[in-house]
């Protein structure tokens, strides 16, 4: 049985760390993170904001894809985010207090759109 996965972006409030990670389950990480028990990376730089995310149909493509992006030099990575969310909006309360309403996934090459996450920040 296949287990679809995620890679996703968070940042902080100024948008000048950016993390990324992978998961088998975007909701619960998303809580993690938003209660401190996510990554030591994203607490110490206070990443709380989801960005960006792509989902695969197979933890294993969604690793490879992390392994890709963290090659990605921050300009690509930017590039990324401003292609879906070009206000770097954070996706996280959308996707935590619906996560029924979440997209397929909000990355590249053509995939969902995400008007329907897109919530400004309070």
């Amino acid at each position: 049985m296949e287990r679809k996965g995620y890679i996703y972006f968070m940042t902080n409030k100024n948008n000048n760390v950016l993390y990324v990670g992978v998961t088998n389950s975007l909701v619960r990480r998303m809580a993690e993170h938003h209660e401190g028990r996510g990554s030591s990376f994203t607490k110490k730089y206070n990443c709380y904001k989801l960005v960006y995310f792509e989902r695969f149909q197979d933890i294993e493509q969604a690793i490879a894809r992390e392994k890709q992006l963290k090659h990605f030099k921050r300009e690509w990575k930017n590039n990324l985010v401003q292609g879906v969310n070009p206000n770097w909006i954070n996706l996280a309360k959308s996707i935590i207090s619906d996560p029924e309403g979440m997209p397929e996934q909000v990355g590249h090459d053509g995939l969902v759109g995400h008007d329907s996450l897109i919530e400004q920040d309070d």
